[in-house]
């Protein structure tokens, strides 16, 4: 498997649901509504990964900040939101062991290209799914 890419596994930058900074709280809480995500990358407006966005972010902000109700999270922006954890991001040409350990403890890797612009992300599932195809293709033969 240390032959393969990282690229294979690329769910590339145009297939994402990104926000950024400037996103309201309104319009990240519909977004990951209607997509049904946990977890979302944010992107500063230079196109670098600024961190990950997930529910548990929103939901201690929103505690944390009793003025600020559904009716008025348009008045409000990501920027105001600190990310709880630090995901951490792999280079497109790094090798497979550092995309593996990301993947284990993270739902989804950011992936970013040389300049730290993000490219794309690698799905755990993803991962997965190829292991475990890998895997029974060595027990049916």
């Amino acid at each position: 498997m240390s032959q393969m890419k990282i690229v294979f596994f690329l769910l590339p930058k145009s297939e994402v649901i990104c926000l950024t900074p400037e996103t309201t709280l309104r319009q990240t809480l519909e977004r990951m509504e209607f997509h049904r995500y946990t977890a979302v990358p944010v992107l500063n407006n230079d196109g670098t990964y600024a961190g990950t966005l997930t529910e548990g972010d929103l939901l201690w902000f929103l505690k944390n900040n009793m003025h600020i109700t559904f009716e008025n999270t348009h008045r409000h922006s990501l920027s105001e939101v600190p990310f709880r954890l630090q995901t951490k991001t792999v280079r497109i040409d790094a090798n497979m062991e550092d995309l593996i350990s990301l993947v284990q403890v993270q739902n989804f890797v950011p992936v970013v290209d040389d300049m730290d612009k993000f490219i794309g992300i690698v799905r755990r599932s993803d991962v997965i799914e190829y292991c475990a195809k890998f895997m029974l293709k060595g027990i049916t033969n």
